[in-house]
């Protein structure tokens, strides 16, 4: 066995029987560099140098909380979550119901894939605009795991697709140039067209998830909500506009700066400077931004350690070895080879940004020896990097939905986000990556 594989195995595993994914993240870093010839020393030795990768973004999810929760006492958030409370208490009938349901659903995905490509700020969006929206998801009944496969979807298949914002980084900055320094003969005209079958087949699966796998009600403890719900208060024009102020002034530093931190400090003093929230109250919110966000830093942090010592033990580049063995000259398997191999270390690396440089090094010089076209090679990285991204425990992917949709303790990490987008969004991004890549191209 793989160390890489073996590493995401005992992580997998672990995470399903309900260990804490940190822990989990922990002990399969360890036994993956065991299993990789590394000793003890020398493993624990990689995993510390990866942490400090992710103190950066420990500190910005820190912050975004914190201003997350100086957004919420600004009223802003609960104007549109009263209409729909309103609209749902005023005896609404089924087909007003159906309609409040799905204009929430499609608010929720515009918000997504506004955050890459848009308005790029991420997963920003989400602790600010989900929270306040528990309480409306509650009176529908709406299944929160639909609503991680809506985030998630957002997420991903628009910087997959769409050579703009997070999408003109992954697919012109980070996959044009690696395919190019690996000889590759592409260019950025054809990078949407050779993603645009994968990401119908994520479509697929949103459809699957929206209007099959949860479309049943799901019944929520409301007086949980309640318990984190920021109290009810009237909602002062004075207020709504310093919000406004913050929310615009905080996006345009994050986008000069590239730092949430500097953008989520900036629009947090400009609420203590209006007086919205006093300066003794700043321990306070730092303290709720933090409880909101820190379990998500933390995870951050412990899958960069992960990723330094799956990188270390030089297992990606064995298993890829090992398929060159199994398939010899039968494109066919070598197609879905390679894109479970992405999956495996895209999902113990977490990010698909990050996984693109490691793969296509070595994927390249594979797709031209199997005589694959450049617009197959394409699809094989592309789609094989992003794969994990999607359903991976250590992915901001799905640590985003989740941050907004358990501050009340009733949505599981692994099975209310992980599970559901891996099931919806991995397994066709397989099977469309693989038919793509040989008989489309």
């Amino acid at each position: 066995m793989n160390s890489v594989i073996i590493a995401v195995m005992v992580m997998v595993i672990l995470s399903l029987v309900r260990v804490n994914i940190v822990i989990a993240l922990i002990i399969g870093a360890i036994v993956g560099g065991l299993s990789g010839g590394l000793g003890l020393i020398e493993t624990i030795e990689a995993f510390n140098k990866g942490l400090g990768n992710g103190a950066t973004i420990a500190l910005s999810y820190a912050m975004l909380g914190t201003f997350a929760v100086a957004i919420s006492k600004s009223g802003i958030t609960d104007l549109l979550s009263n209409m729909i409370i309103k609209r749902v208490n005023s005896n609404a009938s089924a087909m007003q119901f159906i309609y409040i349901k799905y204009m929430l659903l499609t608010l929720v995905l515009f918000a997504a894939i506004s955050s890459q490509n848009l308005v790029p700020v991420h997963i920003a969006f989400i602790p600010i605009l989900i929270p306040p929206l528990l309480h409306s998801m509650a009176q529908l009944q709406l299944d929160r795991r639909v609503i991680a496969c809506v985030i998630t979807f957002g997420l991903v298949g628009t910087y997959m697709l769409l050579p703009v914002g997070f999408g003109g980084i992954f697919l012109n900055e980070i996959l044009l140039k690696n395919l190019i320094n690996s000889g590759i003969e592409a260019n950025s005209s054809q990078l949407p067209l050779a993603m645009a079958l994968p990401v119908f087949g994520m479509f697929l699966g949103l459809l699957t998830a929206i209007f099959f796998t949860y479309r049943k009600k799901r019944v929520y403890d409301v007086s949980k909500i309640l318990e984190v719900e920021a109290k009810k208060k009237d909602i002062k024009p004075f207020y709504i506009f310093i919000a406004l102020l913050s929310i615009i002034t905080a996006l345009g530093l994050q986008l000069y700066t590239n730092s949430i931190i500097i953008g989520s400090l900036a629009g947090f003093i400009i609420f203590i400077v209006a007086g919205v929230i006093k300066s003794n109250e700043t321990q306070d919110f730092f303290t709720r931004g933090l409880k909101m966000m820190g379990m998500i830093g933390f995870i951050m942090i412990a899958a960069n350690g992960f990723a330094s010592v799956i990188n270390s033990t030089g297992g990606v580049e064995t298993l890829v070895a090992s398929i060159v063995n199994i398939i010899g000259d039968n494109k066919s398997l070598a197609a879905l080879l390679m894109l479970v191999v992405g999956l495996f270390t895209t999902m113990g690396i977490g990010s698909s940004f990050s996984t693109i440089p490691i793969i296509a090094a070595i994927y390249a010089p594979l797709c031209l020896s199997l005589d694959f076209s450049v617009m197959a090679t394409i699809t094989l990285i592309g789609t094989s990097a992003a794969l994990g991204d999607a359903g991976s425990p250590a992915s901001d992917s799905t640590l985003g939905p989740t941050s907004g949709l358990n501050v009340d303790g009733q949505h599981d990490h692994i099975w209310d986000s992980v599970v559901p987008t891996f099931i919806h969004y991995n397994i066709p991004l397989i099977i469309f990556g693989w038919f793509t890549s040989v008989y489309i191209f």
